[in-house]
């Protein structure tokens, strides 16, 4: 069965960042910074095991939407 042409599939998993150094890039700020912001709960992400995971769009929106 070949994949359905226009699905949502890959962009799904594009839209998720794995681990605090892929999330500081995304978001524009060191480690430190986002490890801390993390904690706090000041970011929309989750830890699963020893990893940080989240959304890029979610990660965006949240920064964008602080900065207006």
């Amino acid at each position: 069965m070949e994949p359905v042409s226009g699905s949502s599939t890959t962009s799904a998993t594009d839209d998720i960042v794995w681990e605090v150094k892929n999330i500081a890039a995304v978001i524009g700020r060191t480690e430190r910074q986002t490890f801390h912001m993390l904690s706090a709960g000041h970011l929309p992400a989750k830890k699963i095991g020893e990893k940080w995971v989240a959304s890029r769009r979610k990660l965006l929106a949240a920064v964008l939407g602080d900065a207006a």
